[in-house]
């Protein structure tokens, strides 16, 4: 029994350090019951492994492990020699050597194979005569809804489209989404997993990879080489998980996670035989996200405030400077939003980092060009009388330039907050917490009350913002300056 030889491995592991370690999960269910597992199989030693849980796609994870923010993630051989190692067809002598040139490691295959597949609805395939991938091509008409990554990746449509001759255009949709699709009729094919429990639940056929477009998928643990003298009995014991789960039993496991509703983590603990990791109630998850969410979006906007302020007033004070200042603080705005989340994982590892730094660039336009517009907006009147009296600039700035500007620059710092409490829902896809990990695990299991307990509060959290700012423009405001509005 695998629960035995994890108590033979806890009672003659040396004593153990208090260093906390890290493994990661994508953003899919096998995967975070897989991580859930090598989490389990350190923590019965004793050991601390934090599980940073649906870390978006496998570059994130890869990148994560490469730099050292985690320490191991379940992956699957098939990736790793044709998308992350560039060696197709490599066998496992040939990645473990790769793997060691880059300091990693991997364990023997866990006992089952998890391909990729083509499926469809069992009903749509028998009218249409459609048995194999190859048949596909007679049915350009169909409609393909594939998983974002599996869209990019060389082992994915690209090279599948190409191998068979595929007439049709494929649309990216999130993986588990794509079941509803096929469900409702919105789309015809998707990509599957071959492990996933609802390719019965909705039954779904798997379409015959006459061709042998796919390679072998088995799944293994890669973790830091360095972990075998950091802590080697937790790397001895994702060692000694493999061949221990085979096809039928993931299934089984997949199925009770996704259409059982357990926890990963009861569920990955059941089969270890060992105990479940205690689970908070709703408003202790909803009160720990609120402080994740409150450091992303206070810390990010205190920076910002601090860089935009004065880039705002230079621009203001030097028409050219501001020029290029407003044009490269909107550039940075038209980014898409989880791109620049993922540009900082080089820079700042995973966690709470990027996602910071990523919502510091986004809050410096409304700012610095709110700020800008509040001082150029004061008549030149004003401005030339301020002159005129003989106060230097500095005073002229403080005492008439910012108050006469204030209402417009809180405006701009309001808008940037509130946006950044929506944008910093994304920080859950590259490990930050806050509320986006209640969304996106909902979105994962099809659970409407996780989906809600981000995205109420998220809505909650924008609306007091709001408020908050309008306080304290009224507070801030001077007393002169309100008599004018309300005249």
């Amino acid at each position: 029994m695998l629960s035995a030889l994890l108590a033979t491995l806890a009672a003659t592991a040396p004593a153990l350090a208090a260093e906390s370690l890290r493994i990661g999960s994508k953003n899919f269910t096998e995967s975070v019951i897989l991580a859930e597992i090598g989490a389990g199989a350190g923590r019965a030693q004793g050991r601390a492994i934090e599980h940073r849980r649906q870390l978006g796609g496998t570059r994130i994870l890869w990148r994560a492990l490469e730099n050292g923010s985690i320490d191991a993630y379940p992956e699957y051989t098939g990736t790793l020699a044709q998308e992350l190692l560039q060696m197709p067809g490599a066998g496992e002598d040939a990645l473990r050597e790769a793997l060691a040139a880059r300091g990693l490691a991997m364990t023997a295959p866990l006992g089952f194979d998890n391909t990729y597949a083509l499926g469809m609805r069992a009903d749509r395939a028998l009218a249409l005569g459609i048995d194999s991938i190859s048949d596909l091509a007679a049915h350009p008409g169909l409609k393909i809804g594939l998983s974002n990554e599996f869209m990019q990746r060389a082992d994915g449509w690209p090279g599948l489209s190409a191998a068979y001759g595929l007439p049709q255009r494929a649309n990216g949709l999130d993986h588990d989404l794509a079941y509803r699709g096929l469900q409702s009729g919105a789309i015809d094919v998707t990509d599957l997993y071959s492990t996933d429990a609802e390719i019965d639940y909705y039954d779904l056929v798997v379409l015959e990879d006459d061709r042998r477009f796919f390679p072998a998928y088995r799944a293994v643990y890669l973790y830091r080489a360095d972990l075998d003298a950091r802590a080697p009995d937790w790397s001895a014991s994702l060692e000694a998980l493999a061949g221990r789960i085979d096809a039928a039993t993931m299934r089984r496991l997949n199925a009770r996670v996704k259409l059982g509703r357990e926890s990963e983590a009861a569920v990955a603990a059941d089969w270890l035989g060992v105990e479940a990791p205690r689970a908070g109630g709703r408003a202790t998850r909803i009160a720990r996200r609120t402080l994740e969410h409150l450091g992303l979006v206070g810390v990010s906007l205190a920076l910002a405030l601090l860089a935009a302020l004065p880039l705002g007033v230079l621009a203001a004070r030097r028409p050219r400077f501001g020029q290029f200042v407003l044009s490269l603080t909107g550039l940075l705005q038209t980014l898409p939003s989880l791109a620049v989340f993922v540009f900082m994982i080089p820079l700042f590892g995973i966690g709470a980092g990027p996602a910071i730094a990523a919502l510091f660039l986004y809050s410096l336009l409304p700012i610095v060009r709110n700020t800008h517009a509040g001082i150029t907006g004061i008549p030149r009147e004003l401005r030339e009388t301020a002159a005129a009296l003989g106060l230097p600039p500095r005073t002229r700035l403080w005492r008439i330039e910012l108050p006469l500007a204030l209402r417009t620059i809180l405006a701009g710092i309001k808008t940037a907050a509130v946006i950044n409490v929506g944008t910093a829902t994304l920080g859950a896809l590259i490990g930050a917490g806050g509320y986006g990990q209640p969304i996106l695990t909902g979105i994962r299991l099809d659970d409407i009350g996780l989906i809600l307990e981000g995205a109420v509060p998220a809505a909650l959290l924008a609306l007091a913002v709001q408020g908050l700012f309008e306080l304290i423009e009224r507070a801030l405001t001077p007393r002169g300056l309100k008599l004018v509005a309300r005249e």
